[in-house]
């Protein structure tokens, strides 16, 4: 079994989410993830090193290698895109996860990634 760590950086208690299951049937039991949860201040600097973008997001992901990656999730972003998207925000954070997961897959946004992320979705009732 590889390795999938889940860190909390923030006082935001984690959803209840079948994380490890929705990783492993989107990457594969042998991926190695590490799942963190943190705040609006380094979600910002990250996008902005990585995607010269200044300003907080809800989700990042980035693969580190073939097999392995990171998916960075701010609560607090999330909590107040939930409601863009219509969804609790236990389950925003379930469908963040998945987009990351894919993400993470090698896929970009189009009609591919929403066709394989609403499967996805579907399997796990997000």
């Amino acid at each position: 079994m590889a390795r999938f760590s889940i860190t909390n950086e923030t006082r935001a208690s984690i959803p209840r989410v079948r994380f490890s299951a929705i990783k492993d049937a989107v990457l594969g039991a042998s991926y190695e993830l590490d799942l963190i949860f943190t705040v609006p201040t380094k979600m910002k600097k990250l996008n902005l090193i990585y995607r010269d973008k200044n300003i907080s997001t809800d989700i990042l992901s980035f693969p580190l290698g073939k097999n392995e990656g990171e998916i960075y999730i701010s609560p607090s972003d999330a909590r107040k895109m939930a409601k863009d998207f219509d969804r609790a925000y236990e389950n925003f954070i379930a469908f963040l996860f998945i987009h990351g997961c894919v993400h993470l897959k090698g896929h970009d946004h189009g009609a591919t990634m929403e066709r394989i992320e609403a499967d996805i979705r579907k399997r796990f009732k997000v």
